[in-house]
């Protein structure tokens, strides 16, 4: 696809895919709010009683906590500016604006993607070799991790950046581009533009493949182990307790990874930008308000943390 002479390399986008729905800009505007509130309260309170309880002092709290702090930063990075698009009814957002915005939605995804995978190693050490657990998954290592997730995130998303700064793209008469989306993404970004985009879409498939493919065979990988193991212990509550502390990341696992493979990885053509839509808001808005409730609620030691330190409050008072 050509450019006409008028191409901008930097333009206005113009974020109007919450306009395609039926539903009110307020009722959307009431219902984002409270999504954004409940999960930094949810991910906030979790990461305070993972901090402040000796109790919940483990390798596996440790990384949970990263999660959280992750999934904050995933939502902050989106629904703030989505609700300020819907207050004010004009939808405009700088190319500055825009590649910032996808800069730090990216890093803050793929951190907690790979976050999630190392809580899969975390798993299959804890129950295939528990005897070895506290040796092996020390603090120490779990904040080595913790950091290359974070570079090998950075690194990934610096390369995709790069390859939408020499992009243009067809704009109207105020110099605006529409993008059919609530916020500046990868694949709206890439069908909005009209240079060549051979480059960034062999990027997603080659380079995103392989990001998500490693970390997607060590879940399996370790899954596949620690489901043997568990059908071998000797005793049904063994079992069932074994599954009870796999069963929230798992659930968790399935959600996000099948939200970003569905939109990244399945052809355009089999698919429309509505649907693209709705599972952008299932990885970047329910994802990180379900992860809190997910992992608290299934969880004794979390649920014992929160009476401890209400019942601190109550005195307190």
């Amino acid at each position: 696809m050509g450019c006409a002479p008028n191409a901008s390399h930097s333009p206005v986008f113009l974020l109007l895919g919450m306009s395609r729905t039926q539903v009110p800009p307020t009722l959307l505007f009431v219902l984002f709010l409270a999504i954004y509130l409940t999960t930094i309260l949810g991910n906030l309170t979790l990461v305070l009683l993972i901090s402040r309880d000796s109790r919940l002092h483990s390798p596996m709290y440790y990384l949970l906590r990263g999660l959280s702090v992750v999934d904050m930063g995933l939502s902050t990075v989106i629904l703030p500016q989505l609700l300020a698009h819907l207050a004010s009814n004009y939808p405009a957002i700088s190319a500055v604006r825009c590649l910032s915005q996808f800069f730090f939605f990216y890093a803050f995804g793929v951190t907690d993607t790979l976050v999630i995978s190392v809580m899969a190693l975390d798993r299959y050490v804890a129950i295939c070799n528990p005897l070895h657990y506290h040796a092996v998954m020390n603090r120490q290592l779990c904040a080595r991790l913790l950091a290359l997730c974070w570079v090998v995130s950075i690194v990934h998303t610096m390369l995709h950046v790069g390859l939408l700064f020499p992009l243009y793209w067809d704009v109207d008469a105020g110099d605006n581009v529409i993008l059919p989306h609530f916020f500046c993404d990868h694949r709206p970004l890439l069908r909005s533009s009209c240079s060549d985009i051979h480059s960034n879409e062999l990027a997603i498939f080659l380079e995103g493949g392989f990001l998500m493919l490693g970390p997607c065979t060590l879940i399996l990988l370790s899954y596949v182990r620690i489901g043997t193991t568990i059908l071998r212990l000797p005793s049904a509550s063994s079992r069932r307790r074994a599954f009870s502390t796999c069963g929230s990341h798992l659930t968790m696992v399935g959600f996000l990874y099948g939200t970003i493979i569905w939109v990244y990885f399945q052809p355009s053509s089999q698919k429309s930008q509505d649907q693209d839509m709705v599972a952008s808001v299932m990885y970047t808005a329910i994802t990180p308000l379900a992860n809190p409730f997910v992992y608290s609620l299934r969880n004794k030691d979390v649920k014992g943390a929160l009476h401890r330190l209400l019942g601190q409050v109550k005195v307190n008072i």
